[in-house]
């Protein structure tokens, strides 16, 4: 039972995590690396941990808000929605990528392990960071390695067949 409860959380430096309070303060989200043990392939992406939703104001909700904006004196239109903050499906995700799907369809959650890479406290560093992180590992130069066949949705493994890559360090020395 241990067994299955481990796989099905995520590491970070070392660590299980398997509540949002264990991030470091002010998290906004994550890079990961979800490997499938059997084949020795990855995948890196991002996950936020909390997401905004509009929803929709009831009756008595509403005409509580008009009255307090009366109140304060604001006048227009009564917004019909409010947004909150919900947190992610963090704790359950592996990829959205249909590779890994299939393989979790299959019942096989256990051939996977997660790692979190990097907690990061924007959108704009978790876009970043994980175009980083996607660089460094050169998942598009290894499609035998990685599940991840695009980057930003402009670049794909199939633009880059046929060439030979280098050490970019070395060729700099």
């Amino acid at each position: 039972n241990n067994y299955i409860k481990l796989n099905m959380s995520w590491t970070y430096k070392t660590n299980e995590i398997t509540d949002v309070t264990q991030f470091p303060n002010n998290t906004f989200g994550f890079i990961y690396m979800v490997k499938h043990k059997p084949t020795n392939k990855s995948y890196i992406g991002k996950k936020y941990l909390f997401h905004n939703q509009k929803k929709k104001l009831g009756k008595k909700e509403t005409q509580l808000l008009k009255e307090e904006r009366k109140l304060q004196g604001l006048r227009g239109a009564t917004p019909k929605t409010k947004q909150i903050t919900k947190e992610s499906n963090w704790k359950t995700y592996y990829g959205s990528q249909n590779d890994i799907k299939f393989l979790l369809s299959e019942g096989k959650k256990d051939e996977f392990e997660r790692v979190i890479l990097k907690c990061v406290q924007t959108k704009k560093q978790l876009t970043y960071f994980e175009l980083k992180y996607q660089m460094i590992y050169q998942v598009l130069e290894k499609p035998d390695e990685f599940f991840n066949f695009n980057i930003l949705g402009k670049f794909f493994t199939k633009d880059l067949e046929g060439l030979v890559f280098e050490s970019i360090v070395e060729d700099t020395k």
